[in-house]
């Protein structure tokens, strides 16, 4: 049993190690300039440089190279990493919390409302605030995406819902507002439809130090919240029944859960657009390894997340800039599928 228990503390310990190598390597390979003579070595010199105040000769090539790195690479690498970390961690906790393996941070329905709050800003110019421009279109997702959550809060305070329930509704919700978006798409030009098709498949193009401090906030302050209710999510995830019979409230934690998910995949969404299969894939990923403990899976997933949407941006870059929501999407639903064989196999899996 010790060696067991060692054997098992070492594989978290290791997928944790492996995840920030992975993470560190591809912040480094995404900031790489477009300089003859600025490599990988010298990318990492540059950003320690930077961050101790050194400065280069003017126009000099590092000092082009420092100019490009710190201003648009970094920015860029940093938000892929707040962004998968935050839906990463938003997947395991709708996993647990409705002990579902197919459930994920958009399954209420958050995904469709942040695209109507946003298409409704680009096409029709409806402002649900009264902040306009880029920022105007980042807060009406915001709004947006948290319409189908609270709307699902106020229906599960008069009805009794199972996990089931609560993600059929979040489908009606999203069948609801895809259809809004549909017709505001096709009454609208040509290249209109095309920033709202954009906005719509996900991307960290344009991502600025300005656009991060909510994103950081929000995932931050969120990922403590889940960690500390860790061992709530792990006995939710043994069924309901098991839950109250332990002293859980499971009708006002389930909620509580709904809401910071809402909050935090909202802030995400609102900047990036929709990437999926990040909150779906990375705590499979990293239940297969090291167990269906949230209190260790909760954070693994969170480098796991930020990694797999690192990888998928250094793709997405190298391939002429397409979207990385495209990119996620061809690496995510292969992963999926390989997983779910996997998991068909084995008798007895429980996720939590």
């Amino acid at each position: 049993m010790k060696v067991e228990y060692h054997r098992a503390i070492a594989r978290k310990i290791l997928l944790l190690i492996v995840c920030i190598i992975g993470i560190v390597l591809f912040v480094g390979l995404l900031s790489i300039s477009n300089y003859e003579g600025v490599g990988l070595k010298e990318t990492y010199e540059i950003i320690w440089n930077h961050i101790c105040g050194n400065e280069y000769p003017l126009k000099s090539l590092e000092w082009w190279a420092d100019r490009y790195i710190w201003n648009t690479a970094l920015p860029h690498a940093l938000a892929a990493i707040v962004a998968g970390a935050a839906l990463a961690i938003c997947g395991t906790m709708m996993q647990s919390m409705m002990s579902n393996p197919l459930a994920d941070p958009y399954s209420t329905g958050i995904s469709s409302g942040a695209c109507f709050g946003a298409v409704a800003a680009i096409i029709v110019g409806i402002s649900m605030t009264s902040v306009s421009g880029e920022m105007g279109i980042v807060c009406n997702a915001f709004i947006g995406a948290l319409i189908p959550a609270l709307l699902i809060v106020f229906i599960s305070q008069r009805i009794r819902m199972s996990p089931a329930t609560l993600i059929l509704l979040g489908t009606a919700i999203s069948y609801f507002f895809n259809s809004l978006i549909t017709y505001m798409m096709v009454t609208t030009d040509a290249d209109t439809l095309k920033n709202a098709y954009m906005w719509q498949i996900g991307s960290l193009d344009g991502m600025t130090w300005s656009s991060l401090p909510i994103m950081v906030i929000v995932t931050v302050i969120g990922s403590i919240v889940v960690m500390m209710a860790a061992n709530k999510l792990n006995v939710l995830s043994l069924g309901e029944n098991s839950a109250i019979s332990l002293g859980v409230d499971v009708q006002r934690f389930r909620t509580a859960c709904l809401v910071l998910m809402a909050i935090m995949t909202a802030a995400i969404v609102s900047f990036t657009g929709i990437i999926g299969f990040v909150g779906l894939v990375a705590p499979h990923l990293v239940r297969m390894i090291i167990g269906s403990d949230n209190r260790f899976v909760a954070p693994i997933s969170m480098v796991m997340g930020a990694l797999l949407l690192l990888v998928a941006d250094y793709i997405a870059f190298e391939l002429s800039n397409i979207p990385v929501g495209v990119v996620m999407s061809i690496i995510g639903s292969p992963v999926f599928f390989a997983l779910i064989m996997d998991q068909s196999r084995k008798a007895g899996v429980v996720y939590g």
